[in-house]
């Protein structure tokens, strides 16, 4: 199933220079270590002990805390972290002197021979990722994870090659590639998200994901979600060379995946695999459409249809996305700190068959709230809020619902929730915002969430 490797090894290069000491930067230094490279890492802010240990074993040259110009612009080669955006100045300055800025996908891409399915998205692309390699790794394919989960792409290059890798991409990821061809890319969905980094343009944004399929050629798979415009309308003006696979809730399809009398059918050309979607291990219509391209990547490197069925049915799930927490006096909590922007949060509020008090907030991205209203009169009976300023959450529900109040803690929003929340009531933390106000990150304000409720 593996075309023929596109990414030739970069020409020899002496210098290479990593910005940013995080899991993507070290392993590159990593790599580029072992390629030969004289390495040198720099990073704006502090590195951590465990990193600064990695780079000092290996006699990697590094700063923190600061950029030294001199030493920067000296790169044959720069490979910069997806956190830090292309319009700052130093990232400017190297693409005007000519010294080429790539991602860490780019540069670990081009040393290894493996099979790679890379999937993005603005929501879903966690769980895709981790559902396809476990059906992957179950039909017994040597398989890893990488990309933006797990171990950097390159440090597992570098360290043990395997067959197959199965990438979770993001657009800031994409955004550095020059080369990369995924055999199989999936695009899960495309709704406004990180818009601050593409200067609140959407096309911008949108064509940022694309990139996951420019260097395909017809020899590759694009998968992705018929039932979303935005990409089919794309597609339209800006067609793609690789083989379309389509999935969708709604159309009846001849080539790809869809939904009949509750059954998931995904036809590749002679082969039709049948599914039922009530044994899924997964609760949602965006779950479905996650197994449906997870089936489809599984389907087209020959995972036999058993083994697909049952790894779909035994599916553990990922944490922080629809993730049930307890059961406390006949209320359910949930964890979905991971829904980061209103398109996630609405696959949660949709997923609910209760009455739900639901917490939300955080740092707002720009977010249109408007979508959510028909759901927020169906399913919510309070709305908890939870950040450092509420006041735009509050002006688009305060209509809405007849509960609305105002937290500055998780343990603070979590006590009001159980005050509010009846017998067979479900509590949601489903944010629809980033977590930078008050938390760490997603991952910090789901765990806080789960450790408040099971101090209740």
């Amino acid at each position: 199933m593996k075309p023929e490797t596109r990414n030739p090894k970069p020409e020899t290069r002496k210098r290479l220079v990593v910005l940013g000491a995080g899991e993507s930067g070290v392993g590159t230094a990593i790599l580029g270590k072992e390629k030969g490279y004289t390495v040198f890492v720099s990073d704006k802010g502090k590195i951590t002990a465990a990193y600064k240990a990695v780079l000092n074993a290996l006699d990697i040259d590094w700063e923190e805390q600061q950029h030294t110009v001199s030493k920067i612009i000296d790169a044959d080669l720069v490979m910069k972290s997806p956190g830090i955006p292309d319009t700052v100045a130093l990232v400017q300055q190297l693409k005007k002197i000519g010294i080429p800025v790539i991602s860490e996908i780019e540069f670990a891409a081009c040393y290894t021979d493996a099979v790679l399915v890379g999937i993005t998205g603005s929501n879903g692309k966690t769980t895709t990722t981790m559902l396809t390699h476990h059906l992957l790794q179950a039909g017994g394919l040597d398989v890893k994870m990488a990309g933006n989960i797990g171990d950097s792409f390159a440090k597992q290059v570098a360290q043990q090659e395997t067959a197959h890798y199965v990438l979770e991409l993001s657009s800031f990821q994409l955004d550095g590639i020059v080369d990369f061809a995924p055999h199989i890319a999936v695009l899960t969905n495309i709704t406004p998200d990180h818009l601050d980094r593409y200067e609140y343009d959407f096309n911008q944004y949108v064509a940022s994901k694309f990139r996951i399929a420019e260097n395909q050629t017809e020899a590759d798979y694009f998968i992705y979600d018929a039932d979303d415009a935005v990409i089919v309308s794309h597609l339209e003006s800006h067609p793609v060379a690789s083989q379309l696979i389509p999935f969708s809730l709604t159309k009846i399809l001849e080539k790809g995946a869809y939904i009949q009398e509750n059954n998931i059918h995904i036809t590749i050309g002679n082969t039709t695999q049948i599914m039922p979607t009530d044994t899924l291990a997964l609760e949602g219509k965006h779950n479905v459409k996650n197994a449906m391209a997870a089936s489809t990547i599984a389907q087209l490197l020959r995972i036999r249809k058993t083994t697909i069925r049952e790894s779909l049915e035994n599916f553990q799930g990922v944490e922080h996305r629809l993730e049930r927490v307890l059961k406390i006096n006949n209320v359910r909590y949930i964890n979905d700190s991971k829904a980061t922007n209103v398109n996630a949060a609405f696959y949660a509020l949709d997923a609910m068959n209760s009455p739900t008090v639901w917490i939300v907030g955080g740092v707002d991205k720009g977010n249109d709230y408007s979508e959510l209203y028909a759901l927020i009169n169906e399913k919510i009976k309070a709305i908890i809020c939870l950040g450092v300023d509420n006041t735009k959450i509050i002006n688009a529900f305060g209509n809405c619902v007849d509960h609305i109040v105002e937290t500055q803690s998780m343990k603070e929003a979590v006590k009001m929730a159980y005050r509010i929340a009846e017998r067979n009531d479900t509590v949601l933390l489903s944010p629809a915002c980033a977590s930078f106000d008050l938390f760490e990150n997603y991952e910090d304000r789901g765990r806080q969430f789960k450790e408040a409720v099971r101090e209740l």
